[in-house]
């Protein structure tokens, strides 16, 4: 199953772009994972007399400080976001799956920012704020956020001010422009000879 394959878009709608976090969002889950390792190894290899049962809790947070990276790892490969031609998706979830859609038509205000880093980088976030009061969708730690941005702010400008019909109907009304026009032009043409 791909990525995008469980956001449900619908069948006539276009996936317009794609993206996850950067996996460096998950350093903070190393770092966390890291001190816990250190507090439980501490505690396990008797920098001071913690029993036996600051032994256990010892072994608990050495196994929770193994398990949190993974976790985070696993936490930003699961999430992905994606912009079609009628709505922002952001699904997340390791176990279980959460998605999060909002119609373009609901999209007030977008803003994306970068830290230092993601300027340097090229990575930031992108957020979208719903008219209604609704949560925004944030797209968080991904490239170019920037462009991101302004590919949902053209969307919306689109379906703000949509051009009423199908492009079958309009090709139909140009078909019958061109005959007219055919028409119009051998009856001027009859009336210069």
């Amino acid at each position: 199953m791909s990525d995008t394959e469980d956001l449900l878009l619908e069948a006539s709608e276009e996936l317009l772009w794609s993206g996850s976090p950067r996996l460096s969002a998950a350093i903070p889950a190393f770092v966390g994972g890291f001190a816990l390792v250190v507090t439980g190894g501490a505690m396990l290899g008797g920098v001071q007399d913690v029993g036996s049962v600051g032994r256990a809790v010892g072994a608990l947070l050495v196994l929770a400080g193994v398990l949190t990276p993974v976790y985070g790892v696993l936490d930003v490969r699961r999430t992905t976001y994606a912009v079609s031609d009628r709505a922002l998706y952001a699904r997340s979830g390791i176990l279980s799956r959460r998605v999060r859609r909002m119609g373009l038509d609901r999209v007030q205000n977008s803003a994306y920012s970068q830290s230092v880093t993601g300027g340097i980088f090229g990575y930031g976030t992108a957020s979208f704020e719903s008219a209604g009061g609704e949560a925004a969708v944030q797209f968080v730690r991904i490239e170019d956020p920037r462009e991101v941005r302004a590919l949902v702010d053209r969307r919306v400008a689109l379906a703000a001010d949509p051009v009423p019909g199908t492009v079958e109907q309009w090709e139909a009304v140009l078909d019958e422009v061109r005959a007219l026009r055919r028409v119009v032009d051998t009856h001027v043409g009859r009336l210069r000879t």
